[in-house]
This record gives C-alpha cells, sequence and structure tokens, in this order.
C-alpha cells in the first residue's frame, strides 16, 4: 500500500550533489598532478641499480653502478633491472593509492592508474 502525502525521505543537506562531485573532480585531478609530480626511488644490488619512477607510473631515470656492468655476467645486470623496477612499480602504486584512496572512498582504482 503506498503512502500518501508528503515523501518520508528528504534530499540530503550540504552542497548540491552536483558541486560535490565537481570538487571531486578537482581533488582528483590535483592529486594525479601530485601523483606524476612525485617521484619514489627503488634500488637492488645494494645500490648498483636505482630507478626513479612517477607515481603516475611513469620511468624517471635508471642509474646503474658501472662496477655492475659485466660483459661476461648481463644476466645479473638485467636481473637487478628487473628487481629495481618492480619495486619501483609497487612503491609508485603504494603512494597513488595512498593519495587517492580517500577520494576514492574505497572505489577500486586500479585500472585508472
Amino acid at each position: 500500500m503506498g503512502s500518501k502525502g508528503k515523501s518520508r525521505f528528504k534530499a540530503p543537506r550540504g552542497p548540491a550533489p552536483r558541486q560535490q562531485l565537481e570538487q571531486l573532480q578537482n581533488q582528483m585531478m590535483q592529486a594525479q598532478d601530485n601523483l606524476a609530480e612525485a617521484v619514489v626511488a627503488a634500488s637492488a644490488g645494494g645500490g648498483a641499480v636505482i630507478i626513479e619512477m612517477t607515481g603516475a607510473q611513469e620511468l624517471r631515470s635508471i642509474t646503474i653502478k658501472p662496477e655492475v656492468v659485466d660483459p661476461e655476467d648481463v644476466e645479473m645486470l638485467q636481473d637487478l633491472i628487473m628487481a629495481a623496477f618492480k619495486e619501483a612499480m609497487e612503491k609508485s602504486r603504494q603512494l597513488a593509492a595512498d593519495m587517492l584512496g580517500p577520494l576514492a572512498g574505497g572505489m577500486d582504482l586500479s585500472g585508472l592508474l
């Protein structure tokens, strides 16, 4: 049986939903700009290979100490680079989660990065 008269539900008070959405979009854009500027560093082999990456997962630099470059053991250098890159990616993802998480309200944003 339907109710007659006034609705039992009232519109939420505070900023209109559209204003809230615009505010959230602005905050997300600012957070993404901050991520693009933030840099994380990761190393492997006791600092023999250092990789810097932005919070937006953009590779900034790879530094390789000359003493680790051995033409007879290229595979070791490749492994060091991979290890440092994986660590840099993880740090970058964690930074993004830390910065965007509060804005997302628990939503999974992994596909947006």
